[in-house]
């Protein structure tokens, strides 16, 4: 049964940098995509980033193309999102995300349905 667990959220000022990680657990021999989606505050979810099982693909949403860079650590399991110059419309639960099989394409990315697994999200909050 595959766990993703974020952590990394918290209140922050506009401008200022956060880090968000998740740990993927009980994943066995296979290769995914994994990445990162949001919630504003009534709105409806939305995808962030994505990247694919060798690190080299990578796909932003254009809200945040610039700003916000994604890595893993297959290793490890993890997946990081590095969030610079934070405004106060990136307020949201992120969740963290990944898929069954392979991540190919960014149009694939962009999809909630691409992905199999969810984490719980964890709250970012930007004041101006």
């Amino acid at each position: 049964q595959v766990h993703l667990t974020e952590s990394g959220g918290g209140p922050v000022q506009a401008g200022d940098s956060l880090r968000l990680s998740c740990i993927d657990s009980g994943r066995t021999g296979t290769t995914y995509g994994t990445g990162w989606f949001r919630q504003p505050p009534g709105k409806e979810r939305e995808f962030v980033a994505a990247i694919g099982w060798g690190g080299i693909a990578t796909f932003y949403a254009d809200s945040v193309k610039g700003r916000f860079a994604i890595s893993r650590d297959n290793a490890k399991r993890t997946v990081e999102l590095q969030m610079d110059s934070l405004k106060p419309e990136d307020t949201a639960v992120y969740f963290c995300v990944s898929t069954a099989r392979p991540l190919y394409s960014g149009s694939d990315a962009r999809r909630p349905n691409t992905y199999a697994y969810w984490g719980q999200g964890t709250q970012v909050t930007v004041s101006s």
